[in-house]
Protein backbone atom coordinates (compact mmCIF):
# COMPACT_ATOMS: atom_id res chain seq x y z
CA UNK A 1 0.00 0.00 0.00
CA UNK A 2 1.43 3.38 -0.97
CA UNK A 3 1.91 6.15 1.58
CA UNK A 4 -0.88 8.13 -0.13
CA UNK A 5 -3.30 5.18 0.27
CA UNK A 6 -2.26 4.75 3.92
CA UNK A 7 -2.90 8.42 4.59
CA UNK A 8 -6.34 8.27 2.96
CA UNK A 9 -7.19 5.13 4.93
CA UNK A 10 -6.09 6.80 8.20
CA UNK A 11 -8.32 9.81 7.42
CA UNK A 12 -11.32 7.56 6.67
CA UNK A 13 -10.68 5.54 9.83
CA UNK A 14 -10.34 8.67 12.00
CA UNK A 15 -13.52 10.20 10.59
CA UNK A 16 -15.38 6.91 11.08
CA UNK A 17 -14.28 6.66 14.73
CA UNK A 18 -15.24 10.29 15.36
CA UNK A 19 -18.68 9.72 13.84
CA UNK A 20 -19.21 6.55 15.89
CA UNK A 21 -18.27 8.33 19.13
CA UNK A 22 -20.50 11.29 18.29
CA UNK A 23 -23.40 8.97 17.49
CA UNK A 24 -22.91 7.05 20.74
CA UNK A 25 -22.91 10.30 22.75
CA UNK A 26 -26.02 11.57 20.93
CA UNK A 27 -28.00 8.33 21.33
CA UNK A 28 -27.07 7.35 24.88
CA UNK A 29 -25.56 10.27 26.82
CA UNK A 30 -26.44 13.82 25.80
CA UNK A 31 -28.72 15.54 23.36
CA UNK A 32 -29.34 19.13 22.34
CA UNK A 33 -32.84 20.59 22.43
CA UNK A 34 -34.29 23.88 21.27
CA UNK A 35 -36.83 25.63 23.51
CA UNK A 36 -40.05 26.25 21.61
CA UNK A 37 -42.62 28.54 23.17
CA UNK A 38 -42.63 30.49 26.42
CA UNK A 39 -44.03 27.98 28.90
CA UNK A 40 -40.74 27.90 30.87
CA UNK A 41 -40.20 31.67 30.91
CA UNK A 42 -38.31 33.29 32.71
CA UNK A 43 -36.07 30.24 33.31
CA UNK A 44 -35.87 29.43 29.61
CA UNK A 45 -36.58 31.68 26.67
CA UNK A 46 -37.77 30.70 23.22
CA UNK A 47 -35.05 29.42 20.86
CA UNK A 48 -32.47 28.83 23.60
CA UNK A 49 -30.44 25.66 23.10
CA UNK A 50 -30.07 23.16 25.94
CA UNK A 51 -27.80 20.26 26.80
CA UNK A 52 -29.94 17.40 28.11
CA UNK A 53 -28.48 14.52 30.10
CA UNK A 54 -30.16 11.38 28.73
CA UNK A 55 -28.64 8.82 31.12
CA UNK A 56 -28.97 10.44 34.57
CA UNK A 57 -32.38 8.90 35.27
CA UNK A 58 -30.95 5.41 34.81
CA UNK A 59 -29.17 6.00 38.14
CA UNK A 60 -31.53 8.30 40.02
CA UNK A 61 -35.16 9.38 39.95
CA UNK A 62 -36.40 12.80 38.84
CA UNK A 63 -36.59 15.23 41.77
CA UNK A 64 -38.79 18.27 42.37
CA UNK A 65 -37.15 21.23 40.68
CA UNK A 66 -35.56 19.22 37.84
CA UNK A 67 -36.23 20.57 34.37
CA UNK A 68 -37.00 17.63 32.10
CA UNK A 69 -37.61 17.02 28.42
CA UNK A 70 -40.35 14.49 27.75
CA UNK A 71 -42.10 13.08 24.73
CA UNK A 72 -45.59 14.54 24.59
CA UNK A 73 -46.49 13.13 21.17
CA UNK A 74 -44.45 10.94 18.79
CA UNK A 75 -42.67 13.89 17.16
CA UNK A 76 -43.17 16.56 19.81
CA UNK A 77 -41.18 17.05 22.99
CA UNK A 78 -42.02 19.36 25.90
CA UNK A 79 -39.77 20.97 28.50
CA UNK A 80 -41.27 21.34 32.00
CA UNK A 81 -40.31 21.38 35.67
CA UNK A 82 -40.87 18.43 38.02
CA UNK A 83 -43.19 19.54 40.83
CA UNK A 84 -44.24 16.21 42.28
CA UNK A 85 -42.98 12.64 42.22
CA UNK A 86 -44.58 9.30 43.00
CA UNK A 87 -46.68 9.50 46.17
CA UNK A 88 -46.64 13.31 46.46
CA UNK A 89 -49.93 15.15 46.94
CA UNK A 90 -50.10 18.25 44.74
CA UNK A 91 -52.60 21.04 45.21
CA UNK A 92 -52.82 24.54 43.76
CA UNK A 93 -54.75 27.11 45.82
CA UNK A 94 -55.07 30.73 44.72
CA UNK A 95 -52.23 30.22 42.23
CA UNK A 96 -49.78 28.83 44.81
CA UNK A 97 -48.46 25.26 44.70
CA UNK A 98 -48.54 22.97 47.71
CA UNK A 99 -46.64 19.71 47.77
CA UNK A 100 -47.60 17.32 50.56
CA UNK A 101 -49.44 20.15 52.30
CA UNK A 102 -46.45 22.54 52.30
CA UNK A 103 -46.26 25.70 50.21
CA UNK A 104 -43.48 25.31 47.64
CA UNK A 105 -40.91 28.06 47.43
CA UNK A 106 -40.45 28.66 43.73
CA UNK A 107 -37.78 31.33 43.22
CA UNK A 108 -37.75 30.68 39.47
CA UNK A 109 -41.27 32.10 38.99
CA UNK A 110 -41.61 35.63 37.69
CA UNK A 111 -45.13 36.13 38.96
CA UNK A 112 -47.89 34.23 40.66
CA UNK A 113 -50.27 32.20 38.59
CA UNK A 114 -53.77 33.41 37.97
CA UNK A 115 -55.80 32.51 41.03
CA UNK A 116 -56.98 29.05 40.10
CA UNK A 117 -57.37 25.89 42.06
CA UNK A 118 -56.26 22.41 41.11
CA UNK A 119 -56.35 19.15 43.00
CA UNK A 120 -55.47 17.83 45.38
CA UNK A 121 -54.09 14.92 43.38
CA UNK A 122 -51.71 12.13 44.36
CA UNK A 123 -48.93 11.39 41.88
CA UNK A 124 -49.31 7.72 40.83
CA UNK A 125 -46.40 5.25 40.83
CA UNK A 126 -44.06 5.53 37.85
CA UNK A 127 -45.12 9.10 37.02
CA UNK A 128 -44.30 12.74 37.78
CA UNK A 129 -46.37 15.93 37.94
CA UNK A 130 -44.92 18.68 35.71
CA UNK A 131 -45.60 22.41 35.44
CA UNK A 132 -44.19 25.11 33.21
CA UNK A 133 -42.63 28.12 34.94
CA UNK A 134 -44.89 30.52 33.05
CA UNK A 135 -48.03 28.98 34.45
CA UNK A 136 -50.50 31.19 32.60
CA UNK A 137 -49.20 29.88 29.25
CA UNK A 138 -48.24 26.26 29.81
CA UNK A 139 -49.72 22.99 28.63
CA UNK A 140 -48.65 20.81 31.56
CA UNK A 141 -49.88 18.19 34.04
CA UNK A 142 -52.89 20.33 34.97
CA UNK A 143 -54.30 19.69 31.51
CA UNK A 144 -55.93 16.27 30.92
CA UNK A 145 -54.16 15.97 27.55
CA UNK A 146 -50.82 15.88 29.41
CA UNK A 147 -51.75 14.65 32.89
CA UNK A 148 -49.23 12.71 34.92
CA UNK A 149 -46.14 11.99 32.83
CA UNK A 150 -44.76 8.46 32.81
CA UNK A 151 -41.08 8.06 33.68
CA UNK A 152 -40.70 6.24 30.35
CA UNK A 153 -41.71 9.41 28.51
CA UNK A 154 -38.89 11.41 30.07
CA UNK A 155 -35.97 11.80 27.69
CA UNK A 156 -33.62 13.49 30.14
CA UNK A 157 -32.74 16.30 32.49
CA UNK A 158 -31.88 19.73 31.12
CA UNK A 159 -28.50 20.77 32.50
CA UNK A 160 -27.23 23.84 30.65
CA UNK A 161 -28.24 26.56 28.27
CA UNK A 162 -25.41 26.87 25.75
CA UNK A 163 -26.95 29.17 23.13
CA UNK A 164 -27.06 32.08 22.71
CA UNK A 165 -23.57 32.08 24.16
CA UNK A 166 -24.11 35.28 26.20
CA UNK A 167 -27.01 33.50 27.98
CA UNK A 168 -25.03 30.31 28.77
CA UNK A 169 -25.79 29.03 32.29
CA UNK A 170 -26.46 26.02 34.45
CA UNK A 171 -30.07 25.05 35.16
CA UNK A 172 -29.59 23.58 38.65
CA UNK A 173 -32.28 24.87 41.01
CA UNK A 174 -32.91 23.38 44.42
CA UNK A 175 -36.51 23.34 45.61
CA UNK A 176 -37.00 23.97 49.33
CA UNK A 177 -38.83 21.21 51.14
Amino acid sequence: MSSKSKEIWEWIRSIGIALAVALFIRIFLFEFFVVEGRSMYPTLDENERLVVNKFIYRFESPQPGDIVVFQFEPHRDFIKRVIGVEGDTIEIKDGRVFRNGKLMEEPYLLEDMEPQDFGPVVVPPGTVFLLGDYRMNSLDSRDPSVGFVSLEQIKGKALYVFWPIWEARSLEVKVAE
